[in-house]
């Protein structure tokens, strides 16, 4: 199975967001915790079962750092980094 990283990107396969990109910003045992910055931001973050979304073989270092630092990560952080991530075509590598 896949390994899920903080930082990575992933791409909605069920429910309602079905085809979103959002940034892994937390995981755990059965669930991922994303966020898009606009509806699903740092302070609420979308739960989502692993099964439910496909990884997008690249890692953000920006937040990797920042959650290792403890540091906050700013809801324009995340926009900025979906947003340059659809520019260069929306085909995830996975």
């Amino acid at each position: 199975m896949d390994r899920f990283e903080v930082g990575m990107l992933a791409k909605a396969l069920a429910g309602h967001d079905f085809g979103k990109i959002y940034v892994i910003i937390g995981v755990d045992e059965d669930y991922v915790y994303l966020a898009d910055g606009k509806i699903r931001t740092m302070e609420k973050p979308k739960k989502k079962k692993k099964k439910h979304v496909q990884l997008i073989k690249e890692t953000q270092q920006v937040v990797v750092d920042k959650i290792r630092n403890n540091e906050k990560i700013q809801n324009e952080e995340i926009k900025r980094i979906i947003k340059l991530k659809l520019s260069q075509g929306g085909n995830a590598d996975v």
